[in-house]
């Protein structure tokens, strides 16, 4: 499993056809299922969680055109999302021991 923390953002459009400001998590690539995904939220909806809550997260995968704008796709299989929950599981993990290390 690949991961690559972005410091980016996307905007969304929602079935209502509102526009949504996502910060990217991160991305990752998977050969399994020669896809490359992203994991987000959105940045209001951070703004309105209380500190003990969980940030709602969302995932697509996405192709990335030449000009650096992507097409975002929904996914798929249940396998795909054990793929992503996996990911998003060791990046807490990952941001749990940075947290530790920085005290």
């Amino acid at each position: 499993m690949n991961q690559n923390p972005v410091d980016g953002q996307i905007t969304i459009i929602d079935a209502n056809g509102n526009e949504k400001l996502c910060q990217i998590l991160f991305t990752l690539d998977s050969e399994e299922f020669n896809k490359k995904y992203v994991v987000f939220y959105e940045i209001s909806s951070f703004n309105e969680t209380e500190d003990d809550e969980e940030i709602p997260l969302m995932a697509a995968s996405y192709v990335e055109g030449s000009d650096g704008e992507g097409e975002l796709s929904e996914i798929e299989s249940d396998e795909e999302w054990a793929f992503i929950e996996a990911a998003v599981n060791d990046f807490n993990e990952q941001c749990a021991e940075e947290d530790e290390d920085s005290e």
